[in-house]
């Protein structure tokens, strides 16, 4: 996923801040490197048009992974 994608609907709706949210089919929401790099990516770029990212969220089995709780953001 590039940044630019995944920011362009908060840029067309002016968006203040957002929650990115994806699902591990494996059903363990521990985040991969991937999923580390991107999040960094993601909020790098965020900052650049002015929206906070509040969240990145893992979902597995009946479980989640939040870079917030973590503090991973």
């Amino acid at each position: 996923m590039h940044p630019r994608e995944a920011l362009r609907p908060a840029i067309r709706e002016a968006a203040a801040s957002i929650i990115f949210i994806h699902n591990h089919p494996t059903g363990d929401p521990t985040p991969s490197s991937d999923d580390i790099a991107i999040t960094k990516r993601l909020v790098e770029s965020s900052k650049i048009v002015g929206i906070k990212v509040l969240d990145h969220i893992i979902i597995g089995d009946n479980r989640h992974f939040s870079f917030s709780e973590e503090n991973l953001l």
